[in-house]
């Protein structure tokens, strides 16, 4: 397998962010882009992680602030797995409108005001509206989790598939059926159960947005910026995956107060992480 990805030496510490990308093999992307991505990838041009975060930052720091780009980005990141060329196009601008809407949920509009003043975010909302109506099928095959790695995220991907190389990386990649077949099954036992609604609708919901890829695809869960922010020995130890789906198989199996003790434990330890979000 070959790949572009992060260089430990040159990474930064923010945003602390996790990323839930999908790679598509190259016949699942129409004609022109199609051939772009093959030239792209055959130019060994495709940057790193690390690259499309310092073209965010640059942006953020302009005067005035861009908020999101006026033009789409042409970059992606590959894999080549068993011979076959994958592709995560970044789609920057679109999801830097996505990202803003989740910005208004987010924070008070004092602080927001004072990031990326109103005039700035009605020009963008603007922009993407006329954006959509031209586009509206469009989706992202990047998902972002700021301060966190959705707990939704964990059941697309089993333990075994875990890498770890600490200062560098901490992911998993799995084939989309091996997802979605997960996730199915995992949604089954969660609808029988009592107390999980939230993390059904998140199933849901990622369910439905992974169904818009060719089912060749291959999924991944980078830590990304959260390798830079969390204990090595935390994340040397961290086993999020496995927990779930060992939540997940008591409840299967009838053992709803181990289930419940499984799934409470890892969601305090989630939420002691993304609280350092509102932190001084």
């Amino acid at each position: 397998m070959s790949e572009s990805r992060p260089s430990a030496r040159s990474a930064p510490t923010v945003p602390y962010a996790s990323y839930l990308r999908v790679y598509e093999p190259l016949g699942a992307f129409p004609e022109p882009e199609r051939t772009h991505w093959a030239d792209y990838a055959r130019r060994g041009a495709a940057p790193t992680a690390q690259d499309e975060l310092r073209r965010s930052l640059t942006d953020l720091v302009r005067v005035p602030v861009v908020g999101v780009p006026a033009h789409e980005s042409a970059d992606a990141f590959t894999a080549e797995v068993d011979g076959v060329l994958l592709v995560c196009p970044w789609r920057t601008r679109l999801r830097g409108w996505l990202a803003l809407q989740e910005l208004v949920e987010w924070f008070p509009r004092p602080v927001l005001d004072a990031a990326l003043p109103p005039a700035a975010r009605r020009r963008a909302v603007e922009d993407y509206e006329r954006w959509r109506e031209r586009n509206p099928d469009a989706r992202p095959w990047i998902r972002t989790g700021v301060w966190q790695v959705p707990l939704r995220w964990f059941v697309l991907v089993a333990e075994e598939e875990r890498e770890y190389l600490p200062g560098e990386r901490l992911r998993y990649r799995t084939p989309m059926v091996q997802a979605r077949r997960r996730l199915a099954r995992a949604l089954r036992t969660l609808r029988e159960a009592e107390g999980y609604g939230m993390l059904a609708d998140g199933l849901v919901e990622v369910g439905s947005w992974l169904e818009e890829f060719h089912p060749r695809s291959m999924v991944e869960l980078d830590y990304g910026g959260l390798l830079h922010a969390l204990p090595a020995a935390g994340l040397a130890a961290d086993r999020s995956a496995g927990e779930l789906a060992e939540g997940i198989a008591a409840l299967r199996a009838g053992d709803a107060e181990g289930a419940a003790e499984v799934y409470a434990e890892l969601a305090d330890r989630w939420r002691a992480v993304r609280e350092r979000l509102f932190a001084n």
